[in-house]
């Protein structure tokens, strides 16, 4: 049994390892697929940018309800799977930009589901004490990947074309469906995975397992207040890169320029993403010893500072070093957004259905981030958009600062949900 739990295991980190390019990595190569080749200017891009998180938006609750619900993960994870690959395609050979808004919508549906059976099953199959660094590997992975992903990217968009890039996304994104199929659903605990009550029924239990209701969800005041500051988080991070992008496509003229602007954009991909597998890597260790707060204030000051130093110059090798602290950002967003999730959740059974909404909200700080930001880039330079992108980081470090509490339960909490768990 250890043993097939451990194949479970591996195939989970296969599912977050292939996950590379289909939300965080591709945006950056798509600004400068739309720039250099379909010649769009920025407001068009961040239009079609933020498609993607518009149409999450519509669907992200619903689809984390239906994750709560399902015991089926596995079929609806490799189903998204398929649509992203298709969609990735897509992108290249759908010629009109309307047909390319349709494209984005679609993915943007598709991968609400992977983050909520990728949590789900992180959730179901690790023990309580275990969660913590079971959440930190699935984005250490899935940062391996965006590596592994950027550096095949540059390869391919400087020595090929940058048709290739996508290619290569439809590639990664269909590994997710063989990956899934090797979980073991008899390894994963289907009320631990939404966070249920373990007294309160389950799967395993003579009784229908109890929910928390809609109303008392949405009345809780620290999920609002966590949501508002995903919102705040996402807006003041989502534009920056595909920015810094179309600054560097721009920066050069011709067919060769758009190849330079490629590697240029992978290496940044690849800085900021080793930065995240080694942030990730520590982050649910620090979670644990330091409490959930002062790493979620580390990451808006990190937001805050990328931005503000943007300003100073364009050099594409500055711009490309100032990843690295986009790396720290978002390397502790990861692991953060499903631990204080999870800790809001806590026994109502619907955590994916909480984490939908919460990334709901995250989906809507990046449309407000795409579309304000590059508006303003189009409209006041990109200077103005970057200064923006800071001063939203403030706000949200201030929000979090002062109406966020510690979601963390104490040692003597968690030895007392542990007893309940084993009865």
């Amino acid at each position: 049994m250890p043993e097939e739990k451990n194949q479970s295991l591996r195939a989970l980190d296969a599912l977050n390892f292939c996950n590379a390019g289909i939300q965080t990595g591709l945006g950056p190569f798509m600004a400068i697929y739309y720039t250099a080749v379909r010649h769009w200017h920025p407001g068009q891009i961040g239009v079609l940018i933020a498609c993607q998180s518009l149409s999450g938006i519509a669907v992200q609750s619903f689809a984390g309800h239906a994750v709560d619900e399902s015991h089926h993960k596995k079929l609806l994870t490799a189903a998204a799977g398929l649509i992203v690959a298709s969609g990735a395609l897509g992108i290249v050979m759908l010629p009109s930009y309307a047909l390319q808004i349709a494209v984005q919508l679609i993915i943007g549906v598709a991968v609400t589901i992977f983050p909520a059976t990728s949590s789900a099953f992180a959730l179901g199959m690790s023990r309580r004490e275990e969660v913590s660094g079971r959440i930190a590997r699935n984005e250490t992975l899935t940062h391996s990947g965006n590596v592994a992903f950027a550096i095949g990217a540059a390869a391919v968009g400087t020595f090929l074309a940058l048709q290739g890039i996508f290619i290569e996304a439809a590639l990664f994104a269909a590994g997710m469906i063989p990956s899934v199929f090797f979980i073991n659903e008899k390894h994963v605990n289907y009320e631990a995975a939404r966070a249920g009550d373990p007294n309160n029924g389950g799967d395993n239990g003579n009784e229908a397992p109890k929910r928390s209701g809609w109303r008392e969800l949405a009345s809780n005041k620290n999920i609002l207040t966590f949501t508002a500051c995903v919102v705040l988080y996402y807006f003041a991070n989502a534009a920056t890169l595909p920015l810094v992008s179309e600054i560097l496509s721009r920066s050069s003229k011709g067919h060769p320029a758009s190849r330079s602007a490629a590697w240029q954009v992978a290496v940044m991909v690849v800085v900021a993403e080793a930065a995240m597998v080694g942030v990730a890597a520590v982050s649910g260790k620090l979670a644990d010893k330091w409490g959930r707060k002062p790493l979620f204030l580390l990451g808006f000051g990190a937001l805050a500072v990328r931005n503000a130093a943007t300003v100073l110059s364009h050099n594409p090798y500055y711009l490309i070093s100032l990843q690295a602290i986009d790396g720290v950002a978002m390397g502790i967003y990861g692991v953060l957004l499903t631990l204080v999730t999870a800790d809001l959740s806590r026994g109502s059974g619907r955590f994916n259905f909480v984490q939908g909404a919460v990334q709901s909200a995250m989906g809507l700080g990046g449309v407000l981030s795409n579309s304000l930001f590059g508006w303003m880039a189009r409209s006041l330079g990109f200077n103005a958009s970057f200064c923006g992108l800071a001063m939203v980081a403030l706000g949200g470090f201030t929000l979090y600062g002062s109406k966020m509490p510690e979601t963390k339960l104490e040692k003597d909490e968690r030895d007392q949900a542990a007893d309940a768990a084993h009865g």
